[in-house]
């Protein structure tokens, strides 16, 4: 079974973290929500999300993904967490994907050196502080094991990438064509 991990914190984007956890979901991942502050956190538009459990919970487990959505101030919440930052940086250490979207790339693993040089995208006011520029206007971009995407306009593109990294293109395809997507999956 695929597990994926996908932290939230109060002020994370809730768009991109539904649309990430029920197209996932959707695939047939085992996903798990994770806070790094309440189990029930307030999204960035004022929406109520209940996590399965507390990021500490999570220590011991192993990942095939970690995704961040992003938001602000969730990000910030994100970035700021010693656990997650912990769990991330075995994830890229091991090899094992990792991703991020909107504020996440830049606020959580720009800012931890988890993206070093690697081509990466983020939300267009954010994107300037990557250190790679060349595919900063991408929607969607995989470099090694690391993904990152634009925001939550971008968040259905996003999600058919991870389902296609971690499922295959028929599995992406199938979803895709499901949902009525309109995406270059």
């Amino acid at each position: 079974m695929i597990k994926v991990l996908v932290p939230i914190a109060d002020g994370i984007e809730e768009l991109e973290t539904i649309g990430i956890t029920d197209m996932l979901d959707r695939a047939g991942a085992k996903v798990i929500t994770a806070s790094v502050n309440n189990i029930t956190i307030t999204a960035s538009h004022k929406a109520k999300i209940t996590a399965d459990k507390l990021i500490s919970d999570c220590m011991e487990e192993e990942y095939d993904l970690i995704v961040c959505p992003g938001g602000l101030p969730g990000a910030e919440h994100l970035r700021d967490s010693k656990e997650l930052i912990e769990l991330l940086t075995r994830q890229a250490k091991a090899g094992k994907w990792y991703a991020a979207i909107c504020a996440s790339p830049v606020v959580v693993l720009h800012y931890h050196d988890l993206i070093g040089n690697k081509k990466a995208t983020a939300y267009p006011s954010l994107a300037n502080k990557l250190p790679n520029q060349e595919s900063i206007h991408e929607q969607v971009v995989i470099d090694g094991n690391c993904i990152t995407a634009q925001g939550a306009g971008t968040v259905m593109e996003f999600s058919l990438k991870l389902i296609e990294l971690l499922f295959g293109i028929e599995k992406a395809t199938k979803i895709k064509n499901s949902m009525l997507i309109m995406s270059s999956v």
